[in-house]
């Protein structure tokens, strides 16, 4: 496995595997790696003949008061996750790698950047779509591979490359799961135990809404009030959203019907956390 710390060595790595006839696969990381991204790099792994890893806090994407300084760094931990599940190369660069001068051009999504995350993370998405098109332009990638536990981010990088006319494929892996359910993040070890485990409770009210639904119960705002009721036992959560939208669109909707995501923020002391399910409610 080969460490990457500047744009020429990876392109550079990449070229050599490209001119072999390998496929490239990528998974873009802000590190302190868990077996959510574990997933990702056996997906990559499965599907292409050469996978490269990113591991990039990205300063851009977090806005003022959050948690850039704090961010969990755990590089050599990384380094031997990555060494064991088949990475060809680790790409690490530094924030003056990525943005040697200020930053003049960036790369807005429109519409589905302005609900669920959007609304309380002014500018965060214009920080994840500009790193994510910097880190398909250096890598080049065939495929890439992203969670569905960050279902917004997803839908956002996929309309972003089909806008763009981007010559890639994005793979959305389904979200990892603790046993209790709680989704696997690298924010989770802000929590104390006591927080892990009222925030399980996250998990059961999504799992209340696809109840709910395959019920037959169709009315959005009766779902989110029991949803609701489930959040409100946890003692020291805030209550950023609970949504139901549109699968594709996020548009929000009051009768659940078709393609559909329910979606959820939460902090819990003053660890966010977010989590979603998607389900297919046929026809009203």
């Amino acid at each position: 496995m080969e460490v990457a710390r500047t744009i020429q060595t990876v392109r550079k790595l990449v070229k050599a595997a490209r001119a072999k006839g390998r496929k490239i696969g990528f998974v873009p990381t802000m590190g302190a790696l868990h077996i959510g991204h574990i997933s990702l790099m056996k997906a990559a792994a499965k599907r292409t003949d050469f996978v490269v890893v990113s591991i990039f806090v990205n300063p851009t994407q977090f806005g003022p008061g959050e948690d850039f300084k704090k961010y969990p760094r755990p590089f050599d931990d990384d380094l031997e996750i990555c060494r064991k599940h088949d990475v060809d190369v680790v790409f690490a660069p530094t924030p003056q790698e990525m943005y040697p001068a200020e930053n003049l051009t960036w790369v807005n999504v429109e519409k589905l950047t302005e609900p669920l995350c959007g609304q309380s993370r002014p500018g965060h998405f214009r920080g994840v779509a500009t790193v994510c098109t910097k880190l398909f332009n250096i890598v080049t990638p065939d495929v890439a591979f992203f969670g569905q536990k960050d279902a917004q981010q997803a839908i956002v990088i996929k309309r972003m490359v089909a806008d763009l006319n981007m010559p890639l494929e994005i793979v959305i892996c389904p979200t990892v799961r603790q046993p209790d359910g709680l989704a696997v993040s690298s924010r989770n070890q802000y929590l104390t135990c006591q927080q892990k485990k009222d925030a399980t409770l996250i998990y059961k009210s999504l799992q209340k809404c696809q109840e709910m639904v395959e019920s037959g119960v169709i009315e959005a705002k009766e779902i989110i009030g029991q949803m609701r009721k489930i959040l409100n036992q946890i003692p020291s959560a805030k209550i950023e959203y609970i949504s139901i939208v549109d699968g594709e669109t996020l548009e929000n909707i009051d009768r659940v019907a078709g393609k559909v995501l329910a979606a959820v923020a939460v902090k819990i002391g003053s660890t966010r956390l977010i989590d979603n399910i998607l389900m297919d409610a046929g026809k009203e």
